[in-house]
């Protein structure tokens, strides 16, 4: 009898990576001739947000395609990020909060494992374990018929399968 094999679904960010997103950014606010004058910046607020500011709301809606722009160059996915829906004004200036997103919900996971075990390969069983999801299987085949079946859906999230056993 074949031991079970199994991976786990994780939804974590790469700091340095969007750290290094974030200063790219900011050195290219700095040079590019769009924002001279427009005392446009970007920088971590707190552990898991970024905020730019800007005079204006185009320039700050800019500057966000901009760091889109780097995180994608560095291989990380949009949908780490919660913008706010427009920028807010604060005296004459325009604050553009930006959360980061990272772990599964508890609601995310049970979405997963039920769309697992509604069309998923019969041996297949996920199990939530804090905010990540572990599933498992006899066959190594099943295991990737999930994977495969996980990236086809598109949840809100920006998953990655890790621990594979």
């Amino acid at each position: 009898m074949a031991a079970e094999s199994s991976f786990d679904v994780v939804s974590k960010l790469d700091r340095q990576e969007v750290d290094n997103s974030l200063n790219q950014t900011g050195k290219e606010l700095a040079q590019r001739f769009d924002f001279k004058g427009t005392g446009t910046t970007i920088a971590w607020q707190g552990e898991d947000g970024i905020e730019i500011r800007s005079t204006s709301e185009e320039r700050a809606n800019a500057a966000l395609e901009v760091f889109k722009e780097k995180l994608i160059k560095r291989k990380l996915s949009l949908k780490i990020l919660d913008p706010a829906e427009e920028p807010k004004i604060s005296g004459k200036e325009y604050r553009l909060p930006i959360g980061l997103k990272e772990g599964i919900t508890s609601e995310d996971a049970k979405k997963i494992s039920k769309l697992i075990r509604d069309e998923g390969p019969k041996g297949v069983k996920a199990q939530i374990q804090g905010d990540e999801l572990r599933v498992s299987s006899k066959k190594k085949d099943d295991l990737q018929a999930a994977q495969n079946l996980i990236k086809e859906k598109d949840f809100d999230l920006a998953l990655q399968f890790v621990n594979y056993r």
